[in-house]
């Protein structure tokens, strides 16, 4: 069973994101074109979940990462609408994107399609990680 985590910071928008698998537009979110070191963690309950050495430009719109930390996160095959992987924090389950393989954009052959209303960044001169 899930630990209910305090969702009093965030705005109804990251809400829907978050708990109703929301998605925000491409282009149009904070983090799709940041490139800062540093780590990227769950908007929720704080959990690491990407670093930022991860991090590459797809031309999504949303950020993409190559690898998420180890056990940071949990995939879960969807049936509709088109049988994508949804990607969710590990630690609360909030909803953070989805998952594609194949498409070759970096040696690992992988890329997390994150929402930036699911997740903050912590710079590396704050986190001391990366």
């Amino acid at each position: 069973m899930k630990r209910r985590f305090d969702d009093s910071h965030l705005t109804d928008f990251e809400k829907w994101v978050i708990f109703k698998k929301g998605t925000e537009p491409p282009f149009n979110n904070r983090y799709w074109n940041h490139f800062e070191d540093g780590i990227y963690v769950c908007k929720l309950c704080r959990q690491p979940l990407f670093r930022s050495s991860a991090k590459f430009l797809s031309y999504s719109g949303w950020p993409s990462f190559d690898e998420a930390i180890p056990g940071a996160v949990r995939e879960i095959p969807e049936e509709f609408p088109d049988d994508r992987i949804e990607v969710v924090c590990s630690r609360c389950g909030a909803h953070l994107g989805h998952v594609f393989f194949g498409e070759g954009y970096t040696p690992k052959n992988v890329r997390y399609c994150i929402n930036s209303a699911a997740i903050d960044f912590i710079p590396e001169r704050e986190s001391g990680s990366d």
